[in-house]
């Protein structure tokens, strides 16, 4: 009996003396290395670095403000309302979107030139603000690059070093992979956003039907981390056949 109390015991430890959180988006406690505070600082260092490896930003003011704004709408009825979020597309010609800590999100010209309507991509910058709000990207970065390699960067800010650790750093954000629960949480929760906000829940079907269709044709390098595209259209559509 005692035996099995111990890793209770120790949960409980870890989360009384360190940063266990509750995620919004599954409820469950986690925990968490730094406050939601150092996010912000980090995404806020590492965001210029991570949108000049994708090409830079795409000279179109119009779709720029376009893009933000059907981002801000989704961020506006999420968990995490007040992060700073901007939306923003790159010239990268890869099918892509990625997040950083604190609500910097980006998305590529290769995606963008396969959606066909707004609620496509409010689908795509929807399961990108959960993985913020989840703070799946402080989780990946924190376990995949080190808490201390990430914090340093930050603090060595403005030295040659600093610079060239953020360049690394950038490059290691890009290639970040979810495990197959994050991907499948961000699916759920990013539906969940994007109908409060007012779009249609086949946004995100419709999305995984392109998805999958261009896995036929072209191998997309991050979608092996996450679960197929014809379980995601079918726990998708339970979801929507359920709730909506």
């Amino acid at each position: 009996m005692f035996k099995r109390l111990i890793p209770s015991i120790l949960c409980l430890s870890f989360c009384l003396f360190s940063g266990c959180v509750t995620n919004p988006i599954t409820g469950e406690e986690e925990l968490m290395l730094f406050p939601e505070q150092q996010d912000i600082a980090i995404g806020q260092k590492y965001a210029p670095e991570v949108e000049k490896q994708l090409g830079g930003r795409i000279e179109d003011q119009k779709l720029q403000n376009y893009i933000n704004s059907v981002g801000q709408r989704v961020a506006t009825v999420s968990h995490k309302p007040y992060f700073d979020y901007k939306y923003v597309a790159v010239k990268d010609k890869s099918m892509n979107a990625v997040a950083l800590p604190g609500g910097y999100i980006f998305i590529t010209k290769g995606m963008l030139k396969n959606l066909r309507s707004e609620a496509q991509l409010a689908a795509i910058l929807a399961h990108e603000t959960t993985h913020v709000v989840a703070r799946d990207s402080s989780n990946m970065m924190s376990n995949q690059i080190g808490v201390g390699i990430l914090l340093s960067a930050v603090i060595s800010e403005g030295s040659s070093s600093g610079v060239s650790a953020a360049t690394d750093l950038a490059r290691q954000i890009i290639g970040l992979r979810y495990s197959r629960k994050d991907e499948r949480d961000a699916d759920l929760g990013g539906l969940e956003y994007m109908v409060r906000a007012g779009y249609a829940p086949k946004g995100m079907v419709e999305t995984m039907q392109i998805l999958q269709q261009e896995e036929k044709t072209r191998p997309i390098e991050f979608l092996s981390s996450h679960p197929s595209p014809e379980n995601r259209i079918e726990y998708i559509n339970n979801t929507i056949e359920f709730y909506y």
